[in-house]
């Protein structure tokens, strides 16, 4: 899979982006997406084939592969790392959309199309609440999925075709484990952004209606 595309989307909704925003940017860049891109995915390459259980049953590697891994962990990282970003694609349409506007009345009709306010604001917020929704589900999705973020040496499986109960060892799992621990930190890190951005916003709208509103009372008693 080529990241590039994911890549300029991130950029271009950069432009528009608080100071915080451009802090949750780099974390996504730096230390997620060019850490799956340049680790990760050699890491957890052939990861079936590296799978290994002491028995030579037909099928039976397969069909507890398939138990423990119902979903590839790189697969589902790179799945959430999707989800996550594609939130702020409504941000830049929002903003185009504005310029368009602007440019088929041919008159100014916003102090500036990338100032956040108006329907931008509400926008910008319902971006935020979409990309920290992803980034819980996907961490709880990831914990149910895998019984926790370790990765075990070691697994049990009984399951049929499998004569008996076999021990199937899994490649790297230390290796594995710091990974997986890096990439729920980040993620626990970019929804502490991603809360603080929203409180933020939220603050300086309920700042900015209480000014306004006493400016009006203040000249109504004059």
């Amino acid at each position: 899979m080529s990241w590039m595309l994911l890549r300029d989307l991130l950029s271009g909704a950069n432009k528009y982006s608080t100071g915080i925003g451009h802090i949750w940017l780099a974390i996504v860049f730096i230390f997620r997406l060019l850490v799956y891109i340049v680790a990760a995915e050699h890491v957890w390459k052939d990861e079936q084939k590296e799978f290994e259980c002491n028995i030579r049953q037909p099928g039976c590697e397969n069909v507890c592969f398939d138990y423990f891994f119902p979903i590839s962990q790189v697969r589902l990282w790179s799945l959430q790392l999707i989800m996550v970003s594609t939130p702020s694609l409504l941000v830049v349409l929002h903003v185009a959309y504005r310029e368009g506007r602007e440019k088929r009345h041919r008159k100014k009709l916003y102090v500036s199309p990338r100032t956040i306010d108006g329907g931008l604001w509400y926008t910008y917020l319902i971006s935020l609440i979409v990309k920290t929704g992803f980034e819980i589900g996907f961490l709880v999705l990831f914990y149910k999925l895998y019984d926790g973020f370790s990765v075990p040496y070691l697994m049990k499986c009984d399951l049929k075709p499998c004569p008996n109960t076999v021990d199937c060892f899994i490649s790297k799992p230390t290796e594995k484990t710091i990974f997986t621990f890096f990439l729920v930190i980040t993620s626990c890190l970019c929804i502490v952004l991603n809360f603080t951005e929203l409180s933020l916003l939220v603050l300086r709208c309920f700042i900015k209606c209480y000014v306004q509103k006493h400016s009006k009372i203040q000249v109504l008693s004059v």
